[in-house]
């Protein structure tokens, strides 16, 4: 019982995978050229998310400031997931909903890309980071799932959506680590050869 338990949800995880690779490779490239413009530019990324996808913002981050796989220069990324003391008074001061877009108002700068992370699609502070990241003239890539949330309608025609088409978290998470490792990877090829 229990293999076969672990047999179906790897075989879910490549079918979600499969078809997400049929579905998103062209804005993935799209994205890894934006983002490549965005260094290229000297600009910066900014990463978000909450729980399992505020990990994933820091795995990125620490993908592009040390290294991906092979050795290079250091890339500018910061995830705004954290700063607990930046985190904890504007949750006290303000609220938990503005925890990303008051970084943003002080980080952000016009060419900055914003890397926004949510399963759902409707985390209310990561939909207020999009706004934000949009008043500072930023072009955001969102990473969702399930019919893309309330994300998808905050997006703009500049802004790139890489949606997993499943409703469970765990296929979308393990998904999107996959597009984050490709990023990486053609980042590091299209700026290094590598």
């Amino acid at each position: 019982m229990s293999q076969t338990r672990v047999s179906e949800i790897f075989n879910a995880s490549i079918e979600v995978k499969q078809q997400s690779l049929n579905r998103l490779a062209d804005k993935i490239v799209e994205s890894a050229d934006l983002l490549v413009e965005c260094l290229l530019n000297e600009h910066k990324i900014l990463l978000c998310g909450n729980g399992g996808s505020a990990s994933d913002a820091q795995h990125f981050s620490s993908e592009l400031i040390n290294r991906f796989e092979t050795e290079r220069p250091a890339l500018p990324a910061i995830a705004l997931t954290t700063d607990s003391s930046i985190l904890t008074s504007v949750a006290n001061d303000y609220q938990y909903n503005e925890v990303f877009a008051r970084q943003l108002y002080a980080l952000g700068q016009p060419g900055d890309v914003l890397i926004a992370i949510s399963t759902s699609g409707n985390s209310a502070n990561i939909i207020q980071a999009i706004q934000a990241a949009h008043e500072k003239e930023m072009i955001v890539i969102s990473l969702t799932g399930k019919d893309g949330g309330e994300m998808a309608n905050t997006l703009t025609g500049a802004d790139i959506e890489l949606r997993v088409a499943s409703n469970t978290t765990a296929r979308i998470q393990e998904t999107h680590i996959v597009i984050i490792h490709s990023l990486c990877d053609l980042i590091d090829h299209k700026l290094f050869g590598t």
